[in-house]
């Protein structure tokens, strides 16, 4: 019987299997904490405020050759006889003296306003209206050219933690950052961003003394981006060969690939479609939706991720009838495909949306926040309501193994111990299953509440980086490991048909279908051996 690598490997070799498997996964993660520089890096920018009285349409610089007329605060004389209309924020990216990448890779842009207490000029209104454009250009002699123009509303969430009295004047207000811009492309040298915040007799009434604008400007570094796209570029043809090599496996066998075989493909599919180091061409053009097409590779990844789990679980635990159709989970995969297709219209709303507009906010209107507030809550009941199931499945799949377990000593002893080391990888397995999603969890969880490096001798560690690459690594070894070990041998054993009969003499007498479906043509020997005792 031809069965699958898993159990016809050499416990010495599978040994050297697994500690190969964990010192690259121990190398992925010192990438990330020794080369690796910090993922992001933010960049605060003072808003210079420009004079454009005639209101021109031409784009005003704050600093350079051409910079415009400037006024530094507005409690300077000529401030006071100029209109609101008449004041632009302007703010070039990057600093000067220096010039964005395509390494960086996108930009994302937040609002903080500076806002004094004024008895007579509290702030009345939640809503801010800002209208607002961007314009790039390559070097520093040529002109700018529009890239995008919108007008914004944005909610004005601002506290004053003081009494609001006369004495309190000149205090201000601790207001909630805006998300202003996001950029999916940083195709351009530089960046200019100018605002103004209009005002008439509906527009901006009640927003209060605004003192400064900052801009936080935040990009991918250039030095993480390397590193990222390199070991894309490494797993990329690895997980490509593997899943190749792994299919021609499967289409060698006399029999039709069965369900777990399939989604084992579709595992290997989806990890290489994630792989896939299309960044590289994001370097040469100005590919603006990379954002999204990044969001949809992980969305299919992590779904077919899920539907395998859920799969490999149940093709061990059904009975004969009901194995091999893909029906018999449509309320799980339903749960990940209701589940991925809320949050695939949610980023679609979004991040969609800044293909044409960057300045675009669906959190910017009331009706879009409880839209997305409801989505992702319907997402999150579905994860829940997953986990649960899976977690379940676990649970019988181990429970009906103990059941076999008890009739092992039945067998001769030879069948016995071969019986019991398949079923010793098969359990190790499914708990190296379990660990790699919680270890994702307590990762993410626990670099929520530290810090972003370490300080180790004369060594940082860059504990976030380490987590990405780390948990990057980790995904690709584990689809490695799983198409690897259960990929069919190619050694076969033959045995008489009285054999066959004795070591199946503690089970019921199976239906034709039944050992057309268990017996010579399983995948595996657990495979075979679970869904005798499925029914019992």
């Amino acid at each position: 019987m031809a069965g699958a690598i898993i159990e016809n490997m050499s416990t010495r070799k599978l040994i050297f299997l697994l500690s190969s498997v964990l010192v690259f996964q121990v190398l992925s993660i010192m990438i990330g904490a020794l080369i690796a520089p910090c993922p992001t890096s933010a960049i605060r920018y003072l808003a210079t405020k420009c004079i454009n009285r005639q209101r021109a349409r031409g784009w005003l610089v704050p600093w350079g050759k051409n910079r415009c007329q400037q006024v530094h605060s507005f409690d300077e004389p000529l401030a006071k006889v100029l209109d609101a209309n008449d004041i632009v924020f302007s703010v070039h990216i990057p600093l000067p003296n220096t010039e964005m990448s395509p390494w960086f890779q996108y930009i994302l842009a937040v609002l903080q306003f500076d806002i004094a207490f004024k008895m007579i000029n509290q702030i009345e209104e939640d809503v801010i209206t800002i209208d607002t454009g961007l314009a790039s250009r390559d070097d520093l002699m040529s002109e700018w050219r529009m890239k995008f123009h919108s007008v914004e509303q944005r909610p004005l969430k601002c506290v004053f933690g003081l009494s609001k009295t006369y004495e309190n004047e000149g205090r201000f207000y601790h207001c909630d950052p805006i998300p202003f811009m996001e950029l999916g492309s940083v195709a351009h040298k530089y960046f200019l961003i100018n605002m103004r915040l209009p005002v008439n007799d509906t527009v901006n009434t009640g927003i209060g003394e605004i003192k400064d604008v900052h801009i936080v400007g935040i990009h991918q570094n250039g030095g993480f981006t390397k590193v990222w796209i390199s070991m894309k570029t490494v797993f990329s043809p690895w997980i490509f060969g593997a899943t190749s090599w792994y299919w021609h496996r499967v289409r060698l066998m006399a029999r039709s690939p069965v369900l777990l075989e399939k989604v084992i493909f579709a595992l290997g599919v989806s990890m290489t479609f994630l792989n896939v180091p299309v960044e590289w061409l994001s370097l040469c053009f100005e590919w603006t939706w990379m954002l999204l097409f990044e969001d949809l590779r992980q969305g299919v990844f992590f779904s077919t991720l899920f539907c395998f789990w859920i799969i490999f679980c149940g093709e061990h635990l059904m009975d004969q009838s009901h194995r091999n159709r893909l029906s018999v989970y449509w309320w799980q995969i339903g749960l990940v495909v209701f589940g991925s297709s809320i949050l695939l219209v949610f980023d679609l709303s979004e991040r969609g949306v800044h293909l044409m507009n960057p300045f675009y906010s669906v959190w910017a209107s009331e009706i879009g926040t409880k839209v997305s507030i409801t989505f992702i809550i319907l997402a999150g009941v579905c994860v829940c309501l997953y986990f649960v199931s899976l977690c379940h499945m676990v649970r019988c799949v181990f429970r009906n193994i103990g059941g076999k377990m008890q009739q092992l000593p039945a067998m001769q002893e030879a069948r016995r111990l071969r019986y019991k080391g398949v079923i010793f990888r098969f359990r190790f397995l499914m708990l190296a299953t379990l660990a790699c999603a919680a270890m994702t969890i307590i990762f993410f969880i626990f670099n929520q509440v530290s810090e972003s490096h370490w300080q180790w001798g004369d060594y940082t560690l860059q504990v976030y980086s380490a987590f990405l690459t780390g948990t990057y690594g980790m995904w690709n070894l584990y689809v490695f490991t799983i198409i690897f070990l259960y990929a069919p041998s190619h050694k076969h054993s033959r045995r008489k048909s009285g054999d066959r009969q004795h070591t199946d003499m503690t089970e019921k007498p199976e239906s034709l279908e039944t050992q057309l479906t268990c017996g010579q043509q399983a995948p595996t020997e657990v495979y075979r051996i679970t869904g005798k005792v499925a029914e019992e």
